[in-house]
C-alpha cells in the first residue's frame, strides 16, 4: 500500500512523531454497547483505515471499550500484512458489565488482563501508547497508574498516558511516574480544557491528542435535523444534549459558519473544525473518526489549513 507523507510533530517527550490528524476508531466499534454509533460494516471500517494510511496518517487511536473489543479486532484485521504499521494507541479501564453497559475498574489485575487482551486483538509486539480511559473509580487511579508503569517496564506497552483526567489527578500520578500523554475532549463545542488543562500539559511537556474535534459529527457540515431523527436508537448521539434542543439550533448554525469558512479555502467544514483545535499550542494532534473511506480525504486537509483572523472572527460570531 503506497503512502504519501504528512508532516509530523513530537508527541510530548515520547519520542514519537505523529501526524497532526489521527484515525479515531470509536465509531467502528459498532452499536452493540452503551456508547455505540449504530450499525457499522467492518469492510467499510477497514477501507477507511486503509485510506487514512494511504494519505499518510501514522497513528490510530482505539480502546478496548469500543464495541467491547470489536474496534480493536477490526483495527488488528486492517493492519494484517501491512509492510509498515502505524502507531497504535489504545485505552483501558472500561469493561462490559454483561448487559452492554460500561463498568469501570482500575484494579491492577484487571489492567494487566486488559493489556494482554488488547495486544492479542491488535497484533504487533507492543502497544505504542496505552492510556487510562477515565479516572474512575477515582480512589484507584494510583493503583491503575502503578499497573501501567509495570506494563511499560515489561515492554508490553511503550508509552503511557491518560484520557479525561484533571490537572489535580495528573499531579497525583506524576508522584508515581511521568504522565507522557493526555487525551481530553476539545472542540468549538467543548472548550473547558483551555482554562487549566491544556496550559498545564504544555508547561509539563505532556503530549496532547484531542478527541471529538468535530463534535462527534455535528461540525462536519453534513449533519442535519433529518439525519439526527433518522439515527438508529443504538446511536448514543440521538439523545445527547448537543444533538437535541435547545443546543442543536446553535450547533448547526456554527456548522454553517464553518462551511462558509471552508468554502473560502476550498475545504470542508470538518477540516475547519479540526484545524481550529490544532491552533492551540498545547495540542500535538487531533483524533478524527471515520466510518467510510470517502470521509477521510476532506478531513485530512485540516493539516494544511491555517485559519486567518477573519476566519476566526467569523467562526466566533454567534
Amino acid at each position: 500500500m503506497g503512502t504519501t507523507q504528512l508532516p509530523t510533530v513530537p508527541l510530548g517527550g515520547t519520542g514519537l512523531g505523529i501526524t497532526r490528524v489521527g484515525f479515531g476508531a470509536w465509531a467502528i466499534g459498532g452499536g452493540d454497547w452503551e456508547f455505540g454509533w449504530g450499525p457499522q460494516q467492518d469492510h467499510a471500517s477497514i477501507g477507511a483505515i486503509h485510506r487514512a494510511l494511504e494519505l499518510g496518517v501514522n497513528w490510530i487511536d482505539t480502546a478496548a471499550a469500543y464495541g467491547f473489543g470489536h474496534s480493536e479486532t477490526v483495527v488488528g484485521r486492517a493492519l494484517q500484512g501491512l509492510h509498515e504499521r502505524p502507531y497504535i494507541f489504545t485505552k483501558n479501564s472500561l469493561l462490559d458489565d454483561g448487559t452492554g453497559h460500561v463498568r469501570h475498574s482500575l484494579k491492577r489485575d484487571s489492567i494487566l488482563r486488559e493489556a494482554e487482551a488488547s495486544l492479542k486483538r491488535l497484533g504487533g509486539e507492543a502497544i505504542d501508547l496505552y492510556q487510562i480511559h477515565w479516572p474512575n473509580p477515582e480512589p484507584d487511579i494510583e493503583q491503575g497508574w502503578a499497573a501501567m508503569v509495570e506494563l511499560k517496564e515489561q515492554g508490553l506497552v511503550r508509552h503511557i498516558g491518560v484520557s479525561n483526567f484533571t490537572v489535580e489527578q495528573i499531579r497525583r500520578l506524576q508522584a508515581i511516574a511521568p504522565v507522557e500523554t493526555l487525551q481530553p475532549p476539545y472542540s468549538l463545542l467543548e472548550r473547558e480544557v483551555e482554562a487549566e488543562i491544556l496550559p498545564a500539559a504544555k508547561q509539563d511537556g505532556i503530549g496532547v491528542i484531542v478527541y471529538s474535534p468535530m463534535g462527534s459529527g455535528l461540525l462536519t457540515g453534513a449533519m442535519t435535523r433529518e439525519r439526527i431523527e433518522a439515527m438508529p436508537d443504538n446511536d448514543w448521539r440521538k439523545s445527547d444534549d448537543w444533538f437535541t434542543e435547545p443546543q442543536l439550533t446553535r450547533n448547526l448554525a456554527l456548522a454553517d459558519r464553518l462551511r462558509a469558512v471552508g468554502e473560502r479555502h476550498g475545504m470542508s467544514a470538518g477540516a475547519v473544525a479540526v484545524a481550529w483545535t490544532l491552533r492551540n499550542p498545547a495540542v500535538s494532534g487531533a483524533i478524527a473518526g471515520f466510518r467510510r473511506a470517502d470521509q477521510v480525504d476532506p478531513i485530512i486537509d485540516a493539516v494544511h489549513l491555517t485559519l486567518t483572523e477573519a476566519d476566526l472572527a467569523e467562526i466566533a460570531a454567534d
